[in-house]
């Protein structure tokens, strides 16, 4: 039964990102320090125009879409955060009126002000509906418009049926546009957004793209594009030196011969990790993180396609221990995944306390962990039994097994003082945002990657639960999970408009993993596992090509 390969491909990298590695000194040339000058004077260009007084509100809310699209959101949260509150004061009053029938602008303004976390109400769009409460036909021709209703209407809660029948009606016309011919910059965005929509998008896929297609839009600013296509070439830099570091440590771990089993992702892992984020603010974060995801993937792989049932309890014991000196009982292999593991906390636990913040967080992390291997064991155990379990019986495990609660839990660890002791007990107590992001995590990697997995040991996804459980096709299976995954996004979106929700730094990071993690699901494959096409274009287009003029 126990197999020693899962015959994953090897690393499609190499040591590639080796020679940026921070290891060494990297000195700043003239030409970075030029760069930095140039970048802060632009920056202060946009920041005038965001705070200008006598903007009209509409082309503000345009300005903040496109620099949210381009990436640069981050450098003026303060200024947008204000001129968004200002524009939900008025909300109802200025676009609720049957006066204001622009369709774009009140999609718009509604997806920027929930995305903020104000709960704006979706009745603004009843008065695009007809007598029979169809939204109205000549709307189809405004395609800009409809664009802008189809990503509003990602936004959705429970119970907002006229969001509903929003998505629906613009997905239909809009792909009939697409088929069309239509040959304008316009139907980029329409492909792009019916694929990946913003709320569903990795940012930094959503800015690499918006860059290279802003120009060719009436409506671009030649200061914005200059700063997002600098800022994006700052940031790459930051990331390509942040990997050479990474990869360091991972060849130093030497785990392609230690444990040639596992899957050697390590590229693939930062590029996952700069997804949750990638501001240059977050450095210390992200490093440890994708030391965090990299070295789950090797244990996931102990439990997954290695380890006997006896050395996997050994494991789980050890971790639940998490004691140095238990080292010595476990098997030699084990013992290379179980050292750098408690060694990457305690490198985290000791930043932090020299930066003078509390360390309380690591220990919910750790217990996260812990959480997250007994997950593993469990479904070893079934593998062993050839056990299959109902599909309720399978998600209470598989839903943790997907690693979503601990890499959430963790990356708050190195992000400032944002994350209170409040908000890691809230975080242990499984809130419906974490589920739901565990839930779309589980249930996309099963629906894409169980065909593979039948062809060796392994046990039974929720594809194979649920058709048993409920007696039905696996095409039927299909549909309802991804109804499943639909309302889980309906869940999260439901609890960010919550006022008692946690602080909108520690929000963002949830969505961010979940968004990523669409993402590398979204293309019919597991994008992680099989990293060696579409994932590996996504991660040369971000950590490696830069934007040209």
């Amino acid at each position: 039964m126990y197999v020693n390969s899962a015959d994953f491909h090897p690393s499609i990298w190499g040591d590639k990102f080796l020679i940026l590695s921070t290891n060494s000194a990297v000195q700043k040339t003239d030409v970075d320090f030029k760069e930095e000058e140039k970048l802060q004077l632009l920056k202060q260009e946009v920041k005038k125009m965001l705070m200008a007084g006598d903007t009209p509100q509409q082309k503000l809310l345009y300005l903040i879409d496109d620099i949210q699209r381009l990436g640069l959101s981050y450098h003026f949260e303060t200024e947008i955060e204000r001129s968004l509150q200002h524009v939900k004061d008025s909300f109802l009053e200025y676009y609720g009126t049957k006066n204001h029938d622009n369709l774009h602008d009140v999609a718009l303004s509604f997806r920027l002000l929930r995305q903020e976390g104000h709960n704006v109400s979706s009745d603004v769009f009843s008065k695009f509906r007809d007598r029979d409460g169809k939204f109205q036909e000549k709307l189809v021709k405004d395609v800009r418009g409809m664009l802008s209703l189809f990503e509003a209407a990602q936004l959705t809660v429970h119970g907002e049926n006229i969001l509903e029948d929003a998505l629906e009606f613009t997905t239909s016309h809009l792909k009939t546009y697409l088929n069309s011919d239509a040959n304008v910059p316009l139907a980029d965005l329409v492909c792009r957004a019916l694929k990946y929509p913003l709320r569903k998008s990795f940012n930094r896929m959503v800015a690499r793209h918006y860059i290279s297609i802003y120009h060719k839009f009436d409506w671009h600013r030649h200061v914005l594009l200059d700063m997002a296509k600098l800022d994006f070439y700052l940031v790459q830099k930051v990331h390509q030196e942040e990997l050479g570091y990474i990869t360091r440590w991972w060849i130093d771990l030497d785990f392609t011969n230690k444990l040639p089993f596992a899957r050697d992702r390590v590229v693939e892992c930062f590029f996952w990790i700069s997804g949750v984020y990638f501001e240059p603010l977050y450095a210390a974060a992200r490093k440890f993180l994708t030391k965090v995801i990299c070295l789950t993937s090797i244990i996931d792989d102990i439990y997954d396609v290695y380890g006997t049932p006896e050395e996997l309890l050994q494991l789980t014991d050890a971790i639940d221990k998490w004691d140095i000196s238990v080292l010595d009982q476990l098997p030699e292999y084990m013992g290379h995944a179980y050292k750098p593991l408690l060694d990457t906390f305690a490198e985290a636990e000791e930043m932090m306390a020299k930066e003078g913040l509390p360390t309380y967080g690591v220990e919910y992390a750790k217990e996260a962990f812990k959480k997250l291997t007994v997950s593993y064991n469990d479904e070893a155990k079934w593998l062993q039994a050839q056990y299959i379990p109902t599909f309720e019986e399978y998600m209470s495990v598989a839903i943790f097994s997907g690693g979503t609660q601990m890499l959430i839990v963790s990356s708050f660890l190195l992000m400032g003082d944002v994350a209170t002791r409040e908000v890691f007990e809230w975080h242990s107590k499984d809130p419906l945002i974490i589920m739901a992001s565990a839930a779309i995590g589980r249930l996309m990697n099963d629906i894409v990657g169980h065909e593979v997995e039948r062809k060796r040991p392994h046990i039974p996804s929720a594809v194979e639960c649920y058709m048993k459980s409920h007696d039905v096709t696996k095409e039927a299976a299909y549909a309802e999970l991804r109804k499943s995954v639909l309302n889980a996004w309906k869940d999260m979106n439901e609890e960010c408009l919550r006022s008692e929700a946690p602080p909108k730094e520690l929000l963002e990071r949830i969505f961010n993993l979940t968004r990523v993690t669409n993402f590398l699901y979204a293309n019919g494959h597991d994008g992680y596992t099989d990293s060696s096409t579409l994932t590996k274009d996504m991660i040369t287009s971000l950590l490696v090509d830069p934007i040209t003029a």
